[in-house]
């Protein structure tokens, strides 16, 4: 199947880059993260190892180990959002060695940053809630996230159970899907670029390492059923956080699924309004959520500009919306994350129904 083509850029995009560029030249600033970021990093890192050897290695009472382990997973996703996406963008640092270095986190928590760059960086941002083509639509057959796959009767209640499904995310990702990716070579229906000998020799080298950090050590040193308890509770917290940010910015009521003519596989947007119209934010004006979830819900901003650090998006959200009011693009957005959290919900209720 040819990939979608998009419409020719046009004047909205054109002057939405120059602005965002002048706005870099004229604060004289990095689109690159800053000192503040590098802290942050040190900050969540630092709390994740710092978790991880209390449980490992000074076995705590029950409770007090299964407070820490929901404390392990958030950590984990919170280093994802705010160091391994920053880095896997080339946006954490000027440095390329330090962008790799953040993006590397990912290995070490048990996933492939080359297949995070595939599924993400290329595939899901070029062709955004298209489905067929964007591997984040693919849930099936548990889940129908777009009006052209098919439903099964027990989408009827997926609305209920995604909860649980969501918390499998990392589970699935970690000891099925990149295997999946790796043997198939492919993201979907798009071909995983080749990958050299050292790309190789760095996913397993990696899978291996965090089988050890995350299996092999922790039931050594806790036993079995220690471990075996902890570790569900830690990745499933991951799995959910993980699950609920990154769809609270494209399965929404709001957002576009837009669909390739069937011939030419042409879209009538051009790439940028299509950002818009498949994206959408969230609770953009709370610093807290802002700081946790590494600006993510600034989604339209990162969507727009994916190699440009979080620590950026609320200055460029105040040009992108007024360039979007001059030109008449959408700019969708829910000023709270309860709001956008319910408009998920009947996403995927309208959607197991219709």
């Amino acid at each position: 199947m040819a990939l979608p083509r998009f419409a020719p850029p046009r004047s909205f995009h054109v002057e939405l880059k120059r602005r965002t560029a002048d706005y870099f030249q004229t604060a004289g600033k990095a689109q690159t993260g800053n000192a503040a970021l590098l802290g942050k990093a040190a900050l969540l890192v630092g709390s994740l190892v710092a978790l991880y050897v209390f449980l490992v290695f000074f076995t705590p009472a029950l409770g007090w180990a299964l407070l820490a382990c929901v404390a392990l997973g958030v950590s984990m996703a919170l280093v994802g959002f705010n160091v391994m996406h920053d880095g896997a963008h080339g946006s954490f640092s000027r440095w390329p060695w330090l962008n790799k270095m953040a993006a590397f986190t990912l290995n070490v928590m048990g996933g492939s940053s080359y297949m995070w760059d595939a599924k993400h960086n290329t595939v899901h941002h070029m062709y955004t809630n298209i489905d067929g083509v964007d591997d984040d639509l693919d849930i099936q057959p548990w889940m129908r996230m777009t009006a052209d796959q098919k439903r099964h009767r027990a989408h009827r209640f997926q609305h209920l159970y995604f909860w649980v499904l969501y918390c499998l995310l990392y589970f699935s990702w970690v000891f099925v899907m990149d295997y999946q990716k790796y043997f198939t070579r492919r993201i979907g229906s798009v071909p995983l670029k080749p990958m050299s000998r050292p790309d190789h020799l760095v996913f397993w080298g990696f899978k291996v390492l965090s089988l050890g950090i995350f299996i092999a050590l922790p039931v050594y040193m806790v036993g079995f059923a220690g471990w075996a308890l902890g570790f569900m509770v830690a990745m499933s917290v991951a799995g959910f956080t993980l699950s609920i940010v990154f769809q609270l910015a494209h399965t929404v009521e709001q957002t576009a699924f837009p669909v390739p003519h069937e011939v030419t596989r042409k879209l009538e947007d051009e790439w940028a309004v299509h950002q818009l119209r498949t994206t959408a934010n969230f609770a953009t004006h709370n610093r807290l959520i802002s700081w946790l979830v590494g600006g993510l819900n600034f989604q339209i901003e990162h969507h727009l500009f994916p190699k440009v650090s979080h620590v950026h998006y609320p200055k460029l959200s105040k040009i992108i919306r007024e360039t979007c009011a001059e030109f008449g693009v959408p700019y969708q957005e829910y000023p709270r994350m309860w709001q956008a959290v319910v408009s998920h919900v009947a996403f995927l209720r309208q959607l197991g129904r219709a």
